[in-house]
């Protein structure tokens, strides 16, 4: 947790510095070329995802010289992958070690910190209203809004969003992070997603029944802390920015907005003003979504400017999102699972399960659910999580799948292996009707309602062990592989051999002997146990046996 005499006082770091922590330790490629936001930016940022580029090393991009397709270049520089393109960065961003970030994502919410008022604020220190936004090259136009998916987008998108707006009833704000296409210098096609019951959108059914248009204001580019909060779903009620406080441990500052009625944290890099029409849509999309398909165009929210305020070193932020894994998924994830998790053990009081991991790649984290047991959980316990996971999120668990610890939900054969051999579909798997579609292209059958799959895929009983060299002998034949400069090892998941259970001393003992050399023995002992009553494949245990002859 930051010290409150750092960072200028504010006992929290901007955007500024977070960079500047991801250049010394690395993680930062600073592009000082000139890169095309409509066609090179974010496909170039892409390969890092879809190249085969190990997740370790992944980094952030800092674009210095951005330019477009009409030949004009930006003197705001832009930022892609700063918040989360490794769950590292991640913690980096949260200032905890990524092993701690599910506690103190916990800690955060259970304790949030209201913020505190500044008269003075740095995203003040540019203000842009009527005649500066209004036409070519002014306002939204001014800015380095990068097209995410060039081929499919029909406009530069605004994604590392936190649009800020206020219940009218209790006067509560909230954040959350909704995509805006820039149609004019002074106006953002904005889509909240109505299935997913996010704030916004119950805001604003409030002010279309006043008859009013909703004031909002997107911040763009922000204390990392703020980025982190605005796309989870926080219970009704909670300033987002007061959790942002307690993951900092420090109130954030905020100042009131120039153009509208709302509280704006004071360290954004831009701020965008504005009222939301509660009377009129207008066509918005296609755009690639998170869920990794083009989501095809239609009637969304009209954000009408009324200002644009700004640091007067701005730097902009963009998230890359799309097919996952992307800085869009693992934003959620990092976040989303320790949640699952505190929900299943805090509130259900489940015992044994040690982790849920929510997979990623091209599922957008959503739609496969792994709950990991140890060993020797009852079937009722795994059953009461299997339902709790689907029950606590309508958007997430389309599958829900329980394994044991030995399996990696990261390795899909691994994943594969535990259905195949210990979960039998007519007694381990459930199917729950009318489940939410959640986040993703319509569906066409079905009425539109989604179904869930929950499996039981952990050992119901003893099995035998695993059919690989024990860990004592692969560990000793990767030490030999290394000395003869064999090509780099990348472990997988099972790579040695283990017990499942089913394994008695005498079996363990005749194989020490067969590895000492001394195999002859158990010839000699298989000899004295010949028999001529049993049927070829009658396993030793279902025999009787005397005693042995000496």
């Amino acid at each position: 947790m930051a010290d409150e005499k750092q960072y200028g006082g504010r006992g929290y770091p901007d955007l500024h510095d977070h960079i500047e922590t991801l250049r010394e330790l690395g993680l930062l490629h600073e592009i000082d070329a000139p890169v095309n936001k409509d066609t090179e930016l974010k496909p170039l940022v892409r390969w890092q995802f879809r190249g085969g580029i190990p997740e370790a090393e992944r980094k952030a991009f800092l674009f210095n010289n951005v330019t477009d397709s009409r030949g004009n270049e930006y003197d705001i520089p832009l930022v892609v992958g700063a918040l989360a393109t490794t769950p590292e960065i991640y913690g980096i961003g949260m200032g905890v070690p990524v092993s701690e970030i599910g506690e103190h994502w916990k800690k955060a919410l259970a304790a949030p910190l209201p913020p505190v008022e500044v008269q003075d604020a740095p995203c003040h220190e540019v203000i842009l209203t009527g005649a500066d936004i209004d036409g070519e090259g002014k306002g939204l136009d001014a800015l380095p809004v990068p097209i995410s998916t060039p081929g499919f987008d029909v406009a530069p998108y605004l994604t590392a969003t936190s649009c800020i707006s206020r219940d009218p009833d209790t006067g509560v704000q909230n954040m959350g992070t909704y995509r805006g296409g820039i149609k004019a210098p002074d106006r953002i096609g904005l889509k909240m997603f109505v299935n997913l019951r996010q704030g916004g959108h119950a805001h604003w059914d409030k002010y279309k029944a006043r008859g009013e248009k909703m004031p909002m204001a997107i911040m763009v580019g922000c204390p990392p802390a703020l980025a982190y909060v605005s796309p989870q779903k926080i219970r009704e009620g909670i300033d987002e920015i007061a959790v942002a406080g307690a993951l900092v441990g420090a109130p954030i500052r905020v100042v009131k907005a120039k153009t509208v009625d709302l509280m704006v944290p004071a360290d954004a890099e831009i701020i965008i003003e504005g009222l939301v029409d509660t009377d009129m849509l207008e066509p918005e999309a296609p755009f690639g979504e998170s869920h990794g398909h083009i989501n095809l165009e239609e009637y969304n929210f009209i954000f009408e400017v009324t200002a644009i305020t700004r640091r007067k070193d701005a730097i902009m932020a963009s998230i890359i999102s799309q097919v996952t894994p992307s800085e869009s998924s693992v934003i959620k994830r990092v976040a989303m699972e320790p949640k699952f998790l505190n929900h299943l053990t805090d509130n259900l009081g489940i015992k044994g399960i040690k982790h849920v991991s929510l997979h990623e790649p091209l599922t957008n984290i959503r739609r496969l659910a792994f709950l990991v047991f140890e060993r020797g959980v009852p079937t009722t316990e795994i059953w009461r999580a299997l339902y709790g996971t689907a029950n606590f999120d309508s958007a997430c668990g389309k599958y829900v799948i329980a394994v044991n610890e030995d399996i990696d939900p990261e390795q899909g054969d691994a994943v594969f292996w535990a259905l195949a051999y210990r979960a039998n579909p007519a007694l381990d798997v459930q199917i729950l009707k009318y489940r939410d579609r959640g986040h993703g292209p319509a569906l066409e059958r079905g009425d539109g309602f989604d179904g869930t799959m929950l499996i039981d895929a952990t050992l119901k009983s003893d099995m035998p062990p695993i059919a690989l060299p024990t860990k004592e002998f692969m560990e000793g034949a990767k030490t030999l592989w290394e000395n003869l400069d064999l090509p780099p090892l990348t472990p997988e998941s099972p790579w040695h051999g283990y017990s499942l259970g089913d394994w008695s001393e005498e079996w363990e003992e005749m194989a020490q002997r067969a590895t000492d050399g001394r195999y002859m023995e158990n010839g000699r002992r298989s000899a004295q146990l010949r028999r001529n009553d049993v049927a070829p494949n009658t396993s030793i245990r279902d025999v009787p046996r005397g005693p042995e002859k000496e």
